[in-house]
C-alpha cells in the first residue's frame, strides 16, 4: 500500500515538472542566441521524491571563427600561422563579450561614419581606416583617454597642433569631426608614404612613426605584423581587423539591431561662418533658437561660454536641425 502511494506521488510530481517545462519552453526559445537547458534536482526522503531546485541555463553568443583571410585596405591578411590565428581569435572573443561598448559603437556608427567617409575618400585614404576610430575612441566624438588624448581619432594635444588643429582654452579642434579627420588623414598618408603598408600604418598610429621604423630596422622586417611589438600595439592591429568584421556583420557576434536602434545622422540646418570672437555663446545660440547645451552638443569643439577667435581664421559653427530631429524620433 505504502509502495503504491509512493509511486503515485512520484508520477504526479513527474507530470507537474513536465508540465512546467513545456509551458516555459516557448518563452525560453524566443530569447535570441540562447539555448535553454532545464535541470531538475531531486531528493528522496523515505518513499517520497521532492523537487529541490529547478535551474535554467542559457547559452550566450559565441565568437565568430577566425577566417582564412581578411582584405583590409586592399591588402590580403592571412591567418595561416599559429601566432596570427591566436591573436585574431583573442580579439574576436573580446569584441563578442564586450557588450556595452560593442553595442554602443554599432549605434553610433550610423551617425559618425557618414561624416567621416567622404573625408577619407577626398583625402585618398582607404575607407577601412575608419575602423581605427573603433579602437581609439569606441566611435565617440567626445572620448578622452586617461593620457589626455581626445576625440574620435584620439590626438594628444601637441600632436594635434603639429597636424594643424587648434587647441586652446575656448577651442579644441580635436573634437571637430571634419578638422580632426583631415588631420588623421594627413598622419596616415605620411605614414603610408614611409611604410607602404596600411597595417603597418595602423600600427604606427598606436606605436608612433619613429617607433615602428626603429623596430623594422632592428628586426629586419618590413611588415608590422611580423614584428615583436609591445602588447598594446600588437593587439591594436588585430582589433582593427576584428572591428571591420564586426561593423560589416554584427550578427556574427551575436548582435541583432533593428534599423531604429541605430543613431541617425541628421544633417545640420545650416553652418554659420564666424571670423570674429563671440563673447557669449549662450546669446549666440539663442539667436538661432538653441540652448547653449544644444549648441555644444552639435559643436563639441567649443570648450567655453565664449569663442576667442584667432586673427584671420574662419570657424564653422553647426546649427542643428531640431525640427528634423523631433520628426525623426516621433516617427520611430
Amino acid at each position: 500500500m505504502r509502495r503504491g502511494l509512493a509511486i503515485a506521488l512520484f508520477v504526479i510530481l513527474f507530470a507537474a515538472v513536465g508540465y512546467l517545462y513545456w509551458e516555459t519552453l516557448p518563452a525560453l526559445q524566443s530569447l535570441k542566441g540562447e539555448t535553454p537547458e532545464v535541470s531538475v534536482v531531486t531528493q528522496t526522503l523515505g518513499d517520497s521524491v521532492i523537487v529541490v531546485e529547478r535551474t535554467v541555463v542559457r547559452e550566450g553568443p559565441r565568437p565568430p571563427r577566425v577566417p582564412a583571410f581578411i582584405v583590409f585596405a586592399g591588402d590580403t591578411i592571412r591567418f595561416d600561422r599559429v601566432d596570427m590565428y591566436e591573436r585574431m581569435d583573442r580579439e574576436l572573443t573580446a569584441f563578442t563579450y564586450s557588450h556595452t561598448n560593442s553595442w554602443l559603437m554599432l549605434k553610433r556608427s550610423t551617425r559618425i561614419f557618414p561624416q567621416v567617409e567622404p573625408i577619407l575618400a577626398q583625402k585618398g585614404v582607404p575607407d577601412d581606416l575608419k575602423y581605427l576610430m573603433a579602437v581609439e575612441s569606441n566611435v565617440s566624438e567626445t572620448a578622452v583617454s586617461v593620457a589626455g588624448a581626445a576625440g574620435l581619432w584620439q590626438f594628444m594635444r601637441e600632436v594635434g597642433r603639429e597636424y594643424g588643429l587648434e587647441v586652446t582654452a575656448t577651442v579644441d579642434e580635436r573634437y571637430n569631426i571634419r578638422r580632426e579627420t583631415e588631420a588623421a588623414c594627413d598622419y596616415l598618408k605620411k605614414s603610408h608614404a614611409r611604410f607602404g603598408d596600411w597595417m603597418t600604418v595602423a600600427a604606427s598610429y598606436n606605436g608612433g612613426l619613429n617607433g615602428i621604423a626603429r623596430k623594422r630596422e632592428q628586426q629586419k622586417q618590413s611588415r608590422a605584423m611580423d614584428l615583436q611589438l609591445v602588447e598594446e600595439t600588437s593587439r591594436y592591429m588585430f582589433r582593427i581587423l576584428v572591428a571591420k568584421m564586426f561593423f560589416e556583420h554584427p550578427e556574427d557576434f551575436g548582435f541583432q539591431l533593428a534599423a531604429e536602434d541605430y543613431y541617425p545622422y541628421i544633417p545640420p540646418k545650416q553652418t554659420v561662418f564666424i571670423n570674429a570672437s563671440i563673447d557669449d555663446l549662450a546669446d549666440f545660440a539663442a539667436r538661432y533658437g538653441l540652448s547653449y547645451a544644444q549648441l555644444r552638443r552639435a559643436n563639441p569643439w567649443l570648450r567655453d561660454l565664449k569663442l576667442a577667435a584667432k586673427t584671420g581664421k574662419t570657424y564653422e559653427i553647426i546649427i542643428p536641425d531640431l525640427e528634423a530631429e523631433r520628426n525623426y524620433f516621433l516617427h520611430l
